[in-house]
């Protein structure tokens, strides 16, 4: 089962960067008033990872893109190529940006955020894929209970002022969006990781483990946001809208972990970004990788909040066929074992 645990923790990873952590990824396509579309997202989201890690298994991948051709087919397949290969480098920059806002909330400046990020990410790449699966297995129980811990405790604050009154009726179709964004990371990400899998179990386990998690961090998350709706364009990072109702040292320790779902999100993102461009070009990944960061550390200074408005809406609609295909695939495969 330990394996089955490294796993859940990898999609963990892959899921919980500065978009997500921040909470302006969950506000931007959430909203007010949808917070049951967080229920439907983490169904589609655990289909989604035992169809990817099924595959993965199946064909033994060490990069993306047989993975992909079996979801949507060759000629397709070239197209969400690309767009995996973007939406990875972009990612990754806006990973760089978050490190840079997370100094900034304490008067240090973001440049200085940018390149210690930067440093962390090539020292990291200097390990092998298991150091960084190890790494990922230990940051992340401890990000996930803290951030539990953070909005339990914001909740049930006897000193929280009355919760914004939102009307209206809510939704569950930005779920379809919210989930499709995401899959592009998984994809590259856990077809890294097709020749360590070792049985069904491990991603069944992992898929729904992990399904589960998010959506119930997600849900605590959406709601301690709805209790400040309207201080939220204040932050850049919607975050510290709640962590100014906490002691400065919590905001540290917070700021603390924020930064690690930012680096654990930006290095899930390089692997797979690394692992895809080796498949085409003789080249190691440290030097793959600082190659990259190279093109990368400049582009950060556009700034996270600027990046995450255009970008992940856009991501979100390109991507509903690719969630689609991997919603069917499930029940594609059970008709051809019944016709065999």
């Amino acid at each position: 089962m330990g394996k089955s645990y490294q796993w859940t923790f990898l999609i963990m990873g892959t899921m919980i960067g500065a978009g997500y952590a921040s909470g302006r990824e969950l506000w931007q396509f959430f909203g007010p008033n949808n917070g049951q579309a967080i229920i439907i997202f983490s169904i589609l989201f655990t289909i989604s990872c035992y169809t990817i890690m099924s595959i993965s298994y199946q064909q033994q991948t060490n990069h993306y893109m047989p993975t992909l051709m079996i979801i949507v087919g060759k000629r397709i397949g070239l197209f969400y190529d690309i767009v995996i290969l973007i939406y990875l480098f972009s990612t990754t920059i806006i990973m760089v940006a978050g490190s840079g806002v997370t100094f900034q909330a304490f008067g240090i400046p973001n440049w200085v955020g940018i390149i210690f990020i930067v440093s962390m990410i090539l020292w990291t790449f200097s390990l092998s894929l298991d150091g960084i699966l190890k790494m990922n297995g230990v940051l992340l129980p401890i990000l996930l209970l803290a951030l539990i811990g953070l909005f339990l405790s914001f909740l049930n604050s006897p000193n929280l002022a009355t919760p914004t009154i939102i009307t209206g009726v809510g939704s569950w179709l930005p779920a379809f969006p919210f989930t499709a964004l995401n899959v592009l990371p998984l994809i590259s990400v856990l077809s890294t990781i097709g020749q360590k899998i070792t049985s069904k179990k491990e991603i069944a386990f992992a898929s729904l483990s992990s399904g589960l998690i998010l959506g119930g961090l997600s849900y605590l998350y959406y709601h301690s946001l709805t209790m400040i709706a309207t201080d939220i364009n204040l932050y850049e990072m919607p975050l510290y809208g709640i962590l100014v109702h906490f002691s400065y040292a919590i905001k540290v320790i917070m700021t603390l972990f924020l930064w690690l779902a930012i680096f654990t999100t930006a290095v899930a993102g390089m692997l797979g970004l690394t692992a895809r461009l080796q498949s085409r070009f003789l080249v190691s990944q440290t030097r793959l990788t600082l190659y990259l960061l190279l093109v990368i550390t400049p582009l950060a200074f556009i700034g996270f909040q600027t990046l995450v408005e255009h970008l992940y809406p856009f991501y979100g609609m390109i991507n509903l066929y690719l969630l689609f295909r991997l919603l069917i695939y499930p029940c594609k495969s059970w008709c051809k074992c019944r016709d065999t």
